[in-house]
C-alpha cells in the first residue's frame, strides 16, 4: 500500500517542488532585476560563446572607458552562465576523497563592474562543493563606485546570507595589501586569491585542495583561460608554465621538457613564477613564509616574488578558471 501511495503522490509532490523551485528562483532573481542584472540559465553568452548587443550606444562606450571591458554587455549576461570545460580528458576522470580541507575564496577589487563581481561570486558558489566552500571574502580597496556600496551589500547579504563577507579598506591600499587583508579575514585552512573578474569551472577546487593536503608547502595555480573584453567569449589557453624576462615581467613559457616527456596533461607543472590574480595556498603556511611583501605598491612584483624566495609553485591543469 505504501508503495502505491507513493506512486500516486509522486506527480503532485513533484509539481509542488517545481512550483517551489520557481517561487524561490523568482524571489532570488528579484534581487538582480532592480539592478539591471540577470540570473539563471540561458540568455546571452551561454557556453562561453561570444555575445553582442544591438543597442551599443554612448553608454556602452563610456563603460568601456571606465572599466576597460564591455560592462554594458556584462550586465546583460546571466550571473549563472555556463562556460566550456577545457580540462584534459584525464582530469575529468579523476576522483577525490571527501575529507579535503575547506577553502576561503578571496576576491579583491576596486571600481569593478558590479555584474562582473557578482558573476565571479555566482560561479564559485555554483562550481564548488558546498562542504568545501567555507566563505567568500570580497575586499573592496576603497572603491568610489556607488553601486559597489549599498547594492553589493544588499545583494550578497540576501542572496548568500552568512557565506559572503565584505572587507572595505578605508584608503586605497593596492592589490598586494588588499590580498593580505583578505588573508587576515579568512578562517579556513586553505585560501584562494583571485581578482574579481573571473569565472570558475566545474572541478576547479578539488585538485588544488588535494595537492595542498599532500604537501602544505605547495602553492597551486589553477589554469586560466581568457575572457575577451569586448564579447565575453571564453577562449582556451594552451598549457604553459610561468616564467619571467630580464625586465622581471611574468610571462607564459613552454612547459619544462621533463613534463612534456611524461605525456600526461593532468600532471602539475613546477614553475618559477606565478600569476598573482589566481593562486591557492595553505593559510597558516602563507603566514609562515611572510605572505606577500606589503611594500610592493604596483602590479607585477607578486608574480615573481614567491618563486625568487624558493617557494614551491605548481600550475595545475586539472582545474581551470
Amino acid at each position: 500500500g505504501a508503495a502505491i501511495g507513493k506512486r500516486r503522490l509522486g506527480p503532485s509532490i513533484l509539481q509542488r517542488l517545481d512550483h517551489l523551485e520557481e517561487v524561490v528562483y523568482n524571489q532570488l532573481n528579484g534581487l538582480a532585476k532592480p539592478m539591471g542584472l540577470v540570473e539563471g540559465p540561458g540568455g546571452l553568452g551561454q557556453g562561453g560563446m561570444a555575445a553582442t548587443l544591438r543597442d551599443d550606444s554612448h553608454e556602452s562606450e563610456t563603460k568601456y572607458e571606465e572599466y576597460g571591458y564591455n560592462a554594458q554587455l556584462s550586465d546583460r549576461i546571466s550571473l549563472d552562465r555556463s562556460i566550456p570545460d577545457y580540462r584534459p580528458k584525464k582530469c575529468k576522470q579523476m576522483t577525490y576523497t571527501d575529507d579535503l580541507p575547506q577553502i576561503s575564496v578571496v576576491f579583491i577589487f576596486v571600481n569593478e563592474a558590479l555584474s562582473v563581481i557578482l558573476r565571479s561570486v555566482h560561479s564559485v558558489v555554483n562550481h564548488t562543493p558546498s562542504h568545501l566552500l567555507k566563505e567568500i571574502i570580497l575586499v573592496d580597496d576603497n572603491s568610489d563606485n556607488v553601486e559597489l556600496k549599498f547594492n553589493l551589500d544588499q545583494y550578497v547579504n540576501k542572496r548568500y546570507p552568512g557565506l559572503v563577507k565584505i572587507v572595505r579598506n578605508n584608503k586605497r591600499e593596492g592589490l598586494i595589501r588588499a590580498r593580505i587583508q583578505g588573508w587576515k579575514a579568512a578562517t579556513s585552512p586553505v585560501v584562494g586569491f583571485f581578482d574579481a573578474h573571473v569565472e570558475f569551472n566545474i572541478g576547479w577546487v578539488e585538485p588544488a585542495l588535494t595537492r595542498i593536503k599532500e604537501d602544505r608547502k605547495r602553492i597551486i595555480l589553477p589554469a586560466i583561460d581568457n575572457i575577451k573584453y569586448n564579447t565575453f567569449e571564453v577562449q582556451q589557453y594552451a598549457n604553459a608554465a610561468h616564467g619571467y624576462n630580464w625586465g622581471l615581467w611574468c610571462m607564459y613559457i613552454i612547459p619544462p621538457q621533463d613534463w612534456l616527456d611524461k605525456g600526461d596533461e593532468s600532471a602539475p607543472i613546477r614553475t618559477p613564477a606565478m600569476i598573482g590574480c589566481s593562486f591557492v595556498v595553505d593559510r597558516e603556511y602563507f603566514g609562515e613564509i611572510g605572505l606577500l611583501d606589503p611594500g610592493m605598491e604596483v602590479y607585477g612584483g607578486e608574480n615573481i616574488e614567491l618563486g625568487m624566495r624558493g617557494i614551491g609553485i605548481q600550475s595545475c591543469w586539472s582545474q581551470r578558471l
